[in-house]
């Protein structure tokens, strides 16, 4: 070998190994498994299964431990106690988010799910009050999820029961909803456009989780070698960005101050509002971001959460059953479901619940980061450590979920049969950085599978002992397997 490769190499080698020892050495962390130099803890660690790996850690290092994922460390917070105590209790200190190489390259720290500081409060603060607080234009929310939930019942009559794979329609049918509250309108099913849309959409989710992504996101050094997957990525992107820019120049046409009609016209008018302001947030690229945001947050989660809700149905007919007595006895057949039907279906309300609880969407949430040096139990912490809340140990504790690897929607009834809360339940993480379309996504959780329940009845083309509701893992998602089933109208 070129004695001048081998002396680069050497030195490259000695830079690793000093960042290494200087980001070890930073701080007073919490214990956990001996790290390799660059490495880190990766090979004692299952990336098929980082739920299983991180409970045999805590059975050794506590509640409280730190791995590297390559030079980095990460500490972990296992159980509720751990995660209330630094996403609740310290949730100033905890709610920066780590931002992934990957992501760093396709959205430049934007948007409300990957950005920090003012940016971050301001749009997340934005964006909260135009989803929470009013019905854009004359239509609420509400009523947007419930034209949805009939779009969906029709086309879902229109399989005619025979077997189908239900991943596009419960893909599609979240996905209009955010279009409708970004856009105004809805799209047909059958679309072009829509179909482009969700497409460019589900191949970056599959991209940005894949393994290849994941070993970029702790060593991004090699991401510019690795330029097929990221070229790909940004492409779709573009693409996305291209459309969305091209419906804020129809807004900006014909924007109407006092009236406006989703949340693009929002975001321009607020723009509008601040466009003396030079440390504004919200500008052009900042609005794509969000959008771009709003659609995978809003699209790819609860259309995930839909599949797995009615695998799990077809799994547990007497489950079915009992929801569906529920249904007819307080909606019947000839009106649509509404939120108000909620509080007077406790059973429902705790089967979507324990849908959560059990499927376990998202097991170590998405990192969160330290915004300064923190004192956590005895530790230093210091500041921009990543940080990784198993919710898994949470939503799957035995003391408060008797039977925390079994499907029981008498996890949230009490003794009367009335629906029961529980602080553990965190699917949609908690503290600062809690989802900020957690309202939504319940909305659609409730509307959506109670119209289906209202007008099917769920048949599965085998028998039920033969269902696996094990879930795979695609990055750092839970997902169900492939299953097809048909939809008999009642």
């Amino acid at each position: 070998m070129d004695p001048t490769v081998v002396l680069v190499l050497c030195l490259s080698l000695l830079l690793l190994f000093s960042l290494w020892k200087q980001s070890h050495g930073r701080g007073n962390l919490p214990p956990g498994p001996t790290p390799l130099p660059i490495l880190g803890n990766i090979l004692q660690i299952d990336f098929k299964n980082l739920t299983k790996s991180l409970t045999k850690l805590s059975e050794v290092y506590g509640p409280v431990f730190t791995v590297y994922l390559g030079m980095k460390p990460t500490v972990v917070l296992y159980g509720y106690e751990a995660v209330k105590e630094a996403l609740i209790d310290l949730g100033e200190e905890f709610s920066g988010r780590n931002i992934p190489p990957m992501n760093e390259k396709v959205n430049k720290g934007l948007g409300v799910i990957f950005s920090n500081g003012k940016r971050w409060k301001d749009t997340r603060r934005f964006s909260l009050m135009t989803l929470r607080n009013f019905g854009m234009g004359k239509r609420s929310i509400e009523e947007r999820v419930q034209e949805e939930a009939r779009c969906l019942v029709e086309d879902l009559r229109q399989t005619n029961t025979s077997p189908c794979d239900p991943t596009f329609i419960l893909g599609a049918a979240p996905c209009n909803v955010i279009c409708s509250v970004i856009f105004q309108n809805r799209f047909d099913y059958k679309d072009q456009q829509f179909l482009n849309l969700i497409g460019r959409l589900n191949e970056n989710f599959r991209l940005v989780n894949s393994k290849i992504v994941q070993v970029c996101n702790m060593f991004p050094f090699i991401i510019d070698y690795l330029p097929r997957n990221s070229k790909q990525t940004i492409k779709n992107t573009t693409y996305i960005k291209n459309y969305v820019l091209e419906k804020v120049k129809e807004h900006q046409e014909s924007l109407d101050i006092n009236n406006p009609r989703d949340f693009i016209d929002c975001f321009l008018i607020k723009m509008e509002q601040e466009k003396n302001n030079p440390q504004s947030e919200f500008t052009i690229d900042n609005l794509f971001v969000t959008v771009f945001d709003l659609f995978v947050a809003g699209t790819e989660t609860t259309s995930t959460t839909l599949r797995y809700g009615l695998l799990l149905l077809l799994k547990h007919p007497e489950v079915t059953a009992k929801v569906q007595e529920e249904i007819e006895r307080v909606i019947g057949r000839h009106r649509s479901p509404s939120m108000q039907d909620r509080s007077r279906m406790p059973y429902m309300d705790a089967v979507i619940h324990e849908i959560q609880r059990y499927i376990d969407l998202i097991p170590n949430s998405l990192p969160h980061a330290t915004t300064c040096d923190v004192k956590f139990r005895n530790y230093l912490i210091p500041k921009g450590t990543q940080i990784l809340p198993s919710l898994n140990s949470v939503l799957h504790d035995d003391k408060e979920f008797p039977k925390p690897e079994e499907f029981d929607p008498g996890h949230f009834l009490d003794k009367s049969g009335n629906f029961k809360k529980s602080d553990y339940f965190m699917p949609f993480s908690t503290g600062k950085r809690v989802c900020a379309g957690e309202g939504l996504a319940r909305m659609e959780l409730f509307l959506f599978l109670t119209s289906i329940l209202q007008n099917f009845t769920l048949k599965p083309p085998v028998d039920t002992k033969e269902i696996d509701t094990t879930p795979l893992v695609s990055g750092f998602i839970h997902v169900p397997p492939f299953y097809k089933l048909s939809f008999i109208p009642v």
